[in-house]
């Protein structure tokens, strides 16, 4: 990379302008007065010092005192990358916090509408955001196994048990279509069957203040209701009929 291309760089991790041409002259020099480095970055001296002291609080630059002299020293490199590692933890540590916040604002619910293929499969994967480790699902299978079709539920499934989110499935035995998706200890999923005459023809899954619906193929949408009035409701009517729908043993199913 010649220099210009690394200023560039640096740019979009944050360290620009005269921040960057101080780093990178400190970098070819090693140990240098502050005169010499800004002299070497096209830097007035004027600007110099508090270029340095930006650097130093950054943890880029190392400033130096010997015999009334003062001298700078780059750090390695790597300390770009740990600092990305801390922003990336202080991001992850504070997200929550902040789309708890989002979700709050205006305690008004928010209402997503999708369309196809892509669309059901995208509010599909946002149930893995799930925070509280736990969904409540009733499957129509007959309708799943046309769209997003078997490929896609199984790649969600494995990525569901990789992220160690458990199910609760309720499903109606007049929309099975084959023997698959069992009580599975492996797959973190219970099951149970609607009691008879139930016909549950649309999959639904509540989590935390969401509730997901995915249609049949025949009308092909998906809708995603941000709300924790009405995902709470939900939940308590998911739970009544959880109570009264037939318990199904995974090691009846021979599941791990």
């Amino acid at each position: 990379m010649v220099e210009s291309e690394l200023e560039r760089a640096l740019a979009q991790l944050g360290i620009e302008g005269n921040r960057a041409r101080f780093y990178l002259a400190a970098l070819e020099l090693g140990e240098a007065t502050i005169a010499d480095v800004s002299h070497h970055a096209g830097i007035a001296r004027t600007n110099a010092y508090e270029v340095m002291q930006r650097l130093v609080s950054e943890g880029l630059i190392s400033r130096i005192e010997r015999k009334s002299k003062v001298f700078v020293q780059a750090q390695d490199p790597f300390v770009i990358l740990r600092r990305i590692e801390q922003q990336r933890q202080i991001a992850a540590d504070i997200v929550p916090q902040l789309r708890m916040l989002h979700h709050q604002a205006g305690h008004k619910p928010r209402v997503r509408y999708f369309e196809g293929l892509e669309g059901i499969t995208e509010v599909l994967y946002d149930t893995l955001s799930c925070r509280s480790g736990e969904l409540r699902g009733i499957l129509a299978m007959a309708e799943l196994m046309e769209t997003p079709g078997l490929d896609v539920m199984n790649r969600y499934i494995a990525a569901r048990t990789k992220a160690e989110i458990r199910l609760r499935v309720i499903r109606s035995e007049s929309r099975e279509t084959a023997a698959i998706w069992p009580a599975s200890r492996a797959e973190r999923r219970e099951l149970r069957y609607a009691p008879t005459g139930l016909d549950l023809g649309m999959t639904s899954y509540i989590y935390d203040d969401k509730v997901a619906y995915i249609s049949s193929r025949r009308e092909h949408f998906a809708l995603c209701i941000e709300s924790a009035e009405f995902a709470a409701f939900q939940a308590a009517l998911f739970d009544g009929l959880w109570m009264i729908s037939r318990e199904v043993n995974s090691d009846t199913h021979g599941a791990a």
